[in-house]
């Protein structure tokens, strides 16, 4: 019983990350309903004018920044996912990193490439505008802390990988949180797409130059036994939700026949 307690307990990631779902809904669900407003009176903002000011945009921007630039350095404020790619993490198994074979990525590339082409043709058409990109970056913001934190489909349908913890592409995130924002020529868009491609660049150069950090198989902090952060539970909870709400719903339509 104390052992089950033990495993529902919110580590220290998992509230942060909890804190970050909380903090990215409540900033798109904000423009959403400004932007809805916007329409709705026939403004030409925006917005809601929120564009023109200058604090605002900067708080924001800094939120997304500083969070960026965190994940360059080692932290115990980040999860293991990201945090593989540092020498101080890694606990060698004794095995050759020729041992590894990592989770295939081809379909994630294409998939989201797709995908964005697709709104990028939509923008430069004059079907959407920047307002729609933006809140598009933001629900990207939003899923990103979904995808850890209930369910992934790049790890379900594409990967496979075992959990967030091995994730070959863990360090992506930002990247494609930001990828509507290539077709935004501004200081704010741009500096953030930036800095996300520069993290994922960073990420790509050590994971070729130290493959043994990003493999269990090599790094023994990325095993089920040395884990901390019990990241992987919430999705098995809500597995186990679903698939008992869909026995009891097919009993229920059972006993109505």
């Amino acid at each position: 019983m104390n052992q089950g307690k033990k495993r529902r307990k919110l580590t220290r990631i998992m509230c942060l990350h909890y804190i970050k779902l909380i903090l990215r809904s409540a900033l798109f669900l904000g423009a959403l309903s400004l932007y809805a407003a916007n329409k709705v009176l026939g403004r030409e903002e925006i917005f809601c004018g929120v564009e023109d000011m200058p604090l605002i945009l900067s708080l924001i921007w800094l939120f997304f920044v500083v969070d960026m630039l965190l994940r360059f350095f080692p932290s115990r404020f980040e999860s293991m996912g990201c945090q593989k790619q540092f020498a101080c993490n890694c606990k060698p198994t004794g095995k050759q990193p020729e041992s590894i074979r990592f989770t295939p990525i081809k379909a994630v590339i294409i998939s989201w490439t797709a995908l964005n082409g697709a709104i990028g043709a939509a923008f430069l058409a004059g079907w959407i505008d920047e307002g729609i990109l933006l809140l598009i970056s933001m629900a990207y913001a939003v899923c990103d802390m979904i995808c850890i934190l209930f369910f992934c489909p790049f790890q379900t349908w594409m990967m496979g990988n075992r959990c967030c913890t091995t994730c070959r592409i863990y360090n992506w995130d930002y990247a494609m949180m930001f990828t509507p924002f290539l077709f935004i020529p501004r200081f704010y868009t741009w500096s953030l797409l930036a800095l996300a491609l520069l993290l994922l660049i960073r990420w790509e150069v050590t994971i070729r130059k130290h493959p043994e950090r990003f493999s269990e198989v090599t790094n023994c902090s990325l095993s089920c036994a040395n884990c901390e952060e019990k990241l992987c539970q919430h999705k098995k909870q809500l597995r186990q939700f679903i698939k008992k709400n869909a026995a009891r719903l097919k009993r229920e339509a059972e006993g109505m026949r």
